[in-house]
């Protein structure tokens, strides 16, 4: 026993003394906006392996210093990337890409509006029947995106903010009382506040509920009338309405607007649409696509150079729609969400508790398309070619982090220096 206890006591001595690569700490290496050169990589490189570091995870940021030379994604820049993939091959370092420019996730100049990230918005219109009512409803305003524009071109800003299509009109008898979900931004996933970083942020959202057959200022389902298939290309909506007064919605998906950030200029777009898997094919195609074919042909089964993918801290905020949303909903939820959506707005279904289910299966709903349609997809696509992936599971993200976080190769998560 005591010559076994020696001898693991000499391993754990010598292997704390001389580490082996899988145990050996790893650093952010930032790009800081096209200062980028093949003397500065293998200075860095060499300098790293002196001092026994194992890998980097790399991207390129924009962080207010003075732009260099070397322009994000161009010829010269790839040539670039593929002397540091070579120079950590020679060094036996990894390196491990952000899924995008910046830090933010999965985005850049090439992600079109349609496949970015979506919101469903609403316009009301109200209106007092019996009457042959015959009007242009107003097109729902898109919301601002939650960190701004970010320096994107005013085309992109055009883009984005005439990108607009139609989901569905309900109609409906006009509610008086103005009871509404309390915390609908967040509840409806418009909102996901960076819970480690911005003071007050709630650690869950209560939902006071009970249940009962009606309530006062809700709408009825039964009551609801589907106008989609009744509204013109333009907005106009040609209908007979009944006696009463009636709220008019007209609901359709537009861009929320999330961009790429801290990106290069060059970099600067908006952010992939999580929930469509075709979405983020278009966007790896057009990034890690572009780099496979500038770095060439590797063997799968690596320790060294390009090894790995990375999904930073999510800090694109949530969405809540998408083109096949609906159907995603229904095949997993088992229901219809229509004659729900006037939820999105803050408005009671049937009652407070049916409409609190109704939000919390949105959300449930985002959750899954998000791991399984871009945080799985991306590790698939990445497994094809080699790579494996890391992923910081928070901050903003419309699912549990432990949740997106288990789909990781390597999960993984920061801690900071108060004040710091």
């Amino acid at each position: 026993a005591l010559a076994s206890f020696a001898a693991e006591w000499k391993a754990l001595e010598s292997n704390f003394a001389h580490p082996a690569p899988e145990a050996r700490p790893w650093v952010y290496w930032f790009i800081i906006d096209g200062n980028f050169s093949r003397a500065g990589i293998t200075a860095d490189l060499e300098a790293m392996h002196r001092a026994g570091i194992g890998g980097v995870i790399l991207m390129e940021v924009e962080v207010g210093l003075p732009r260099g030379p070397v322009r994000f994604m161009s010829e010269e820049w790839r040539a670039l990337f593929k002397h540091a993939v070579a120079e950590a091959e020679r060094l036996g370092l990894q390196i491990t890409l952000n899924a995008g420019p910046g830090w933010t996730g999965s985005g850049g100049p090439w992600v079109k509006p349609e496949q970015s990230m979506q919101h469903l918005v609403a316009s009301a219109t109200e209106i007092s029947g019996p009457t042959n009512f015959s009007g242009v409803l107003l097109r729902p305003t898109p919301r601002k995106p939650y960190f701004g524009n970010g320096g994107l071109s005013p085309e992109m800003i055009k883009a984005q903010e005439d990108f607009y299509v139609d989901v569905a009109v309900l109609a409906f008898p006009r509610t008086t009382n103005g009871a509404v979900i309390a915390d609908i931004d967040e509840k409806a996933l418009y909102l996901r506040h960076p819970y480690s970083s911005r003071p007050g942020t709630k650690p869950f959202l209560p939902s006071p509920a009970s249940a009962g057959e009606s309530e006062v200022g809700a709408i009825a389902r039964e009551h609801m009338i589907d106008l989609s298939a009744k509204l013109l290309p333009d907005g106009r909506l040609n209908w007979i309405a009944p006696a009463g007064e009636w709220t008019i919605l007209r609901l359709g998906r537009t861009s929320t607007g999330a961009n790429t950030r801290p990106a290069p200029q060059p970099g600067l777009g908006l952010e992939s649409d999580k929930f469509d898997p075709a979405a983020l094919d278009a966007h790896f195609a057009a990034y890690v696509g572009s780099l496979l074919r500038s770095i060439g042909p590797r063997p799968n089964q690596r320790t060294s150079g390009w090894t790995m993918l990375h999904i930073d801290s999510w800090e694109m905020g949530a969405q809540n729609w998408t083109g096949k949303f609906r159907e995603e909903f229904k095949r997993r939820r088992g229901y219809d969400p229509l004659n729900y959506l006037p939820a999105y707005t803050g408005r009671i279904v049937e009652n407070a508790e049916i409409t609190e289910r109704f939000l919390w299966d949105v959300r449930l709903t985002a959750q899954e398309l998000v791991i399984e349609n871009h945080a799985q997809h991306l590790k698939d696509l990445g497994h094809r070619h080699g790579f494996g992936l890391s992923i910081e599971p928070y901050d903003m993200n419309p699912t549990a982090d432990l949740a997106l976080g288990a789909v990781a190769d390597v999960p993984m998560c920061e801690f900071w220096a108060d004040g710091d």
